[in-house]
């Protein structure tokens, strides 16, 4: 039982499934508990433990890394299309079995989530922070005193801090052996809030909220022997540890081996080994050094240098030996060569689901027939869509609780509608453009096709809905159209389409 928005709730018991020994297995990380408290769980990423928090903060700070960033950007830009004339995704609610007032209210209803998420602005941000974190978190807040107002405000919680808990009761059935299963008497979910963060170490501390209050979407990836949310960057973690490290022995290397550094063979006689060592370092003294101009103030300054690892080498020559000498060490060579750097960045890539195509910030972009593109790019476009259809499950949950707020529809309605409702995301400009006009002609040559079989095998109204893919919306407001145009007189209607609307 919960108070929720002013009103009670309480939970269904069916007898007939009252005793049971385990629960449903969630796919939202949902941490299980004894009644009393609850125990954080700990995923290990990269040979240390670390909790859910640090895995969080981890994918943030990969997500910084400039060829990490850029193919986050490359994802995020093909699901969320900005488009200042249209919305960037729109409700599709043709299937289901309401009239006309009903589905536009739905659909204002939907503009109304929009606009508190500001999706239409903010639109890129809010699925970036859910590709990344693997997790997203609105408290829904409403007007207590008038709660038919539906949802006046969306706040964003930070994912480090809340968690979905389950705490589950059991109980040992009467007569039963000591080896026999215990069932489950009840078990109540709710949200734990903690500001300074949800861990192992804050057992049962924070603020409890009911789960209706909290709109929760997870990325659909779950560590099944942890049971926890994982990123879409989980597999990035290493390539991109690798591409790190890669670079910066890579730089350490050139700066290392560039200079070609000079040999000095000084001639020390036989001069005993601390005299020999003396007479050296004052011979490197006096060439080492250096009369300076110090621009800032004008003045000439003795500096004196002294070697490194990095200059010169002096070594001691004995007698007998050629005498002082002096040579040159190379530089490192193939100091251009970046073979292995590209390769973990393609690495990096493909962990993503990224074409490697795409890596080529010089390679010129086709605008060919859509029949032409690359199977990378039709694996790169099937994985987006999986995206944007987990991420609406985010508008679900919004929207089903604006509509049973403002009594639109009610809770039984809604889980016998939820699975018809679809969503439709602007796809990206010219591909799509060219896509669409060359499915258009097909569509066209093939009603053409059967169009001496209209009124004899097929209705015009198949025709529409199968061939032309029109919904009853887009036919209802090309009849008035056409209607229209026709009492303007600005088109004529042949005597044969006549006679086919007539037996329509």
């Amino acid at each position: 039982m919960a108070d929720l928005f002013g009103f009670r709730f309480t939970r269904i018991k069916d007898d007939k499934n009252k005793e049971k020994f385990t629960l449903p297995s969630e796919q939202d990380g949902t941490i299980d508990v004894a009644g009393g408290g609850f125990f954080g769980q700990i995923l290990d990423t990269d040979g240390r433990e670390r909790t859910e928090q640090d895995l969080i903060r981890r994918y943030r700070e990969i997500a910084l890394h400039p060829e990490c960033d850029m193919a986050i950007e490359d994802i995020v830009n093909e699901a969320i299309v900005a488009n200042e004339l249209k919305d960037a995704v729109r409700i599709n609610i043709d299937q289901l079995p309401y009239g006309k007032d009903i589905r536009v209210k739905i659909e204002d209803e939907f503009k109304q989530v929009l606009r508190l998420l500001n999706f239409n602005t903010k639109g890129h941000d809010i699925f970036r922070r859910w590709y990344v974190d693997g997790r997203m978190f609105y408290q829904k807040i409403i007007d207590r005193d008038s709660p038919k107002k539906g949802i006046t405000e969306l706040k964003y919680i930070d994912p480090r801090k809340i968690k979905k808990i389950r705490e589950v009761r059991k109980k040992r059935p009467e007569g039963a052996g000591p080896n026999m299963l215990t069932v489950v008497d009840e078990f109540v979910e709710y949200y734990l809030f903690n500001e300074k963060g949800v861990s192992g170490t804050t057992s049962g501390t924070g603020i409890k909220i009911a789960p209706d209050t909290i709109s929760f979407c997870p990325s659909g990836l779950i560590d099944q022997n942890k049971n926890i949310v994982l990123s879409y960057l989980h597999k990035a973690i290493k390539p991109t540890n690798q591409l790190r490290m890669i670079e910066d022995s890579a730089v350490i290397y050139r700066i290392a081996r560039a200079p070609e550094r000079r040999i000095f063979k000084i001639d020390v006689g036989n001069l005993p080994k601390a005299k020999a060592e003396q007479y050296l370092r004052d011979v490197m003294a006096r060439y080492r050094n250096k009369l300076v101009y110090d621009a800032s103030t004008g003045e000439i300054r003795d500096d004196r240098n002294y070697m490194s690892m990095l200059e010169d080498f002096w070594l001691p020559s004995r007698e007998g030996g050629r005498g002082t000498d002096i040579s040159t060490l190379p530089g490192g060579q193939n100091l251009g060569e970046t073979a292995d750097i590209e390769y973990f960045r393609a690495k990096l890539y493909r962990s993503l689901n990224v074409p490697v195509s795409r890596l080529e910030g010089s390679q010129g972009f086709s605008l060919g027939r859509s029949t032409e593109i690359t199977r990378d790019e039709l694996k790169f476009t099937k994985f987006v869509q999986r995206l944007r259809k987990k991420f609406t499950e985010l508008f679900n949950d919004i929207l089903r609780t604006q509509l049973v707020l403002k009594q639109i529809i009610n809770e039984q309605d809604w889980q016998s509608i939820k699975e018809t409702i679809q969503y439709d995301f602007i796809q990206d400009g010219h591909f799509a453009e060219l896509k669409d006009t060359e499915l258009l002609m097909e569509r066209l040559r093939l009603a053409d096709t059967m169009r001496d079989y209209v009124g004899k095998y097929f209705s015009v109204e198949y025709i529409r809905k199968n061939v032309l893919k029109q919904n009853e919306r887009e036919i209802e407001d090309m009849n008035k159209q056409i209607k229209k145009e026709i009492d303007d007189g600005v088109i004529s209607v042949p005597q044969q389409d006549m006679q086919m609307e007539d037996k329509e």
